[in-house]
């Protein structure tokens, strides 16, 4: 399954930016751009957490902006902002990101801040 959806205005919900979104099993990419275009991608066994946010116009348009916080160096917080469908596809962003690490056998740890004792002050 792949989804392909483009970043809306907030004004009715109106498909006039030339921002592409293309969220499929394994990567996700943005396209951006008319004269000079801008393709980034992300791999899906990267996203750590997705987040949906939307505001009150963009629920009144039915949009959302996704929120997926990722390993990745170039975007470490990708936004797929106003979209339509935007919680069936957290939802898929969720589910197969899980199955990327799965697949991939990645193991994701992460820094809690434990906070390191300096032996010399535990005295």
């Amino acid at each position: 399954m792949e989804y392909q959806e483009r970043k809306r205005w907030l004004f009715l919900g109106l498909p006039f930016t030339f921002t592409k979104y293309t969220i499929g099993e394994d990567v996700i990419t943005i396209n951006a751009g008319l004269l000079r275009t801008h393709e980034n991608d992300c791999y899906m066994y990267k996203v750590q957490d997705v987040e949906l946010e939307t505001s009150l116009m963009e629920r009144i348009c039915g949009l959302g902006t996704i929120v997926c916080y990722t390993g990745d160096t170039t975007h470490p917080k990708l936004l797929i902002e106003h979209i339509k469908h935007a919680k069936e596809i957290k939802d898929f962003i969720l589910k197969e990101s899980e199955e990327a690490r799965r697949k991939r056998r990645t193991l994701n740890t992460l820094d809690i801040g434990s906070g390191a004792i300096d032996l010399d002050d535990a005295d």
